[in-house]
């Protein structure tokens, strides 16, 4: 994986910067290619360097990537507590850049502890943070969320999700973005599937998957054939 091979040439270089650096990128890889061991140990690297050298911002980013891991743990009370912290922290320096991230993942852990008038305005200010900030990288992801989030609800809004997970798809395909297109397909797939609509499901699913042809250890494309194979 390139971003391995990034990590080794930062610590031969042993300048702590771009050592700390690659360590949050190669964290934020492994979240989203679901190796949560790897993401822990980077994440939790990057935090003991930047208090080792004193780089607050470093160190800080480091705190959300580690809450965003606690989310996918399902520790969601600690995960609120430790993004919330990283985040006024980071807020402090006058930072913008991957708030709209960070922002998804804390809407989950209040929706998993069935917080939803905080997990709403925290979706609510991922969207706004994408549109002012321009940082759109993550945009697709946002709306999926918002969509698993309205599933998750007591009132179970399958039509909100739904055109939550449309939306999602539409920014996925306009920046080209296939692994944030496949987790849309994914769950817009799922609400079919449970809707009983298994043929449309398939029909979306399966051209997504199809046009990978690498990764395919990775938690998303596992877990894409998996579904596919149900529908099947």
């Amino acid at each position: 994986m390139a971003a391995n091979l990034a990590l080794r040439d930062a610590r031969e270089i042993g300048h702590a910067a771009t050592l700390m650096f690659a360590l949050h990128f190669t964290s934020v890889i492994h979240i989203q290619c679901g190796n949560y061991a790897a993401a822990t140990a980077d994440a939790d690297e990057l935090v003991a360097l930047a208090d080792e050298k004193i780089a607050l911002s470093w160190k800080h980013v480091g705190m959300m990537n580690q809450g965003c891991l606690l989310v996918l743990k399902e520790k969601a009370f600690d995960a609120i507590q430790v993004i919330n912290s990283g985040m006024a922290a980071w807020r402090s320096t006058a930072s913008t850049i991957w708030i709209p991230w960070h922002l998804t993942y804390l809407g989950i852990a209040y929706a998993q502890l069935h917080r939803f008038d905080d997990a709403w305005p925290s979706i609510g200010e991922a969207v706004t943070a994408v549109e002012t900030t321009k940082e759109a990288w993550s945009e697709a992801e946002v709306h999926r969320v918002a969509g698993e989030i309205a599933l998750m609800s007591s009132e179970l809004d399958a039509t909100k999700a739904e055109a939550h997970f449309e939306r999602a798809l539409s920014v996925a395909r306009a920046q080209q973005a296939k692994s944030w297109e496949l987790r849309a397909a994914m769950s817009l797939a799922r609400l079919w599937r449970d809707q009983g609509k298994m043929q449309q499901a398939r029909e979306l699913l399966a051209p997504v998957y199809g046009w990978f042809t690498e990764g395919f250890d990775t938690r998303d494309l596992k877990e894409a054939k998996a579904l596919l194979e149900e529908l099947a």
